[in-house]
């Protein structure tokens, strides 16, 4: 809407992925946006791929993951499987990339425990291990599709489908990136946008509301409390240790 901003959309799948796609925002003063996501297919229990890079003139922030699709609290045998080998990638970019101040207890729950969570300013950051975290990042996630194996048992893919419906609802509802695609072209065409782009398969992997995953959000009145946190916890370190444990006592 301000005449100088551009919005770049791409969306490609394969085989054994559902959605890879990227929203870049260019062109504006103040801001630049890339917002990068690979989806696996229910048949496959592979993480979520996510890239999330936000930049101002005074801040950039910074969220680079393999989301997990199953908790990796309760399901020791997924953390395992996906995980442990890539803890040391983990810890190489913990140390280069710190961890980026209070976080919430909702929000983690969908971060696994290589997550690259940090904010810094523009003169105080070499770009290039940005880049390489970013290039590492992904061609892990790529090495872990090309092992993946195809679920026989439909259990097993519904369970799937429901885990990564309950992301999307999530992402959909409560993700920060909405208030800037609002300012942008409006508020009618972020929620197309959203729904249909950003967070596609809300209608096609499941009939769940946002409510029935997170009864705990919902009013009096029935709609959905607009507050990021409802908790009211939050992270300040990073809360796993160098084992991959999730350490409980850091949040607050």
């Amino acid at each position: 809407m301000d005449g100088k901003t551009q919005l770049q959309i791409l969306s490609f799948e394969a085989p054994k992925i559902r959605l890879l796609r990227s929203l870049c925002v260019e062109g504006n003063e103040t801001m630049k946006v890339l917002d990068f996501a690979a989806f696996p297919k229910p048949e496959f229990d592979l993480p979520i791929f996510c890239a999330n890079f936000f930049t101002t003139a005074s801040t950039n922030i910074v969220v680079l993951d393999l989301n997990p699709l199953h908790d990796v609290i309760s399901r020791r045998d997924y953390k395992e499987k996906y995980y442990k080998s890539l803890l040391p990638l983990g810890l190489k970019y913990a140390e280069l990339l710190p961890w980026g101040g209070k976080i919430t207890s909702e929000s983690l729950r969908f971060f696994s425990p290589i997550v690259i969570w940090t904010r810094f300013s523009p003169s105080e950051f070499n770009y290039e291990v940005l880049y390489s975290a970013f290039k590492d990042y992904f061609k892990a996630w790529l090495d872990l599709m090309d092992l993946a194996g195809e679920e026989a048992s439909d259990d097993q893919i519904l369970h799937n489908c429901e885990a990564q419906h309950r992301y999307l609802a999530w992402r959909a509802e409560k993700d920060p990136g909405h208030r800037v695609l609002k300012k942008l072209i409006g508020e009618a065409n972020a929620k197309d946008l959203v729904k249909n782009f950003l967070f596609n398969g809300i209608d096609e992997l499941g009939s769940k509301t946002f409510l029935d995953y997170f009864p705990e959000y919902q009013c009096e009145d029935g709609t959905v409390n607009e507050k990021r946190s409802i908790i009211g916890k939050s992270f300040d370190h990073r809360p796993w240790d160098a084992a991959g444990e999730f350490v409980g006592n850091n949040f607050r």
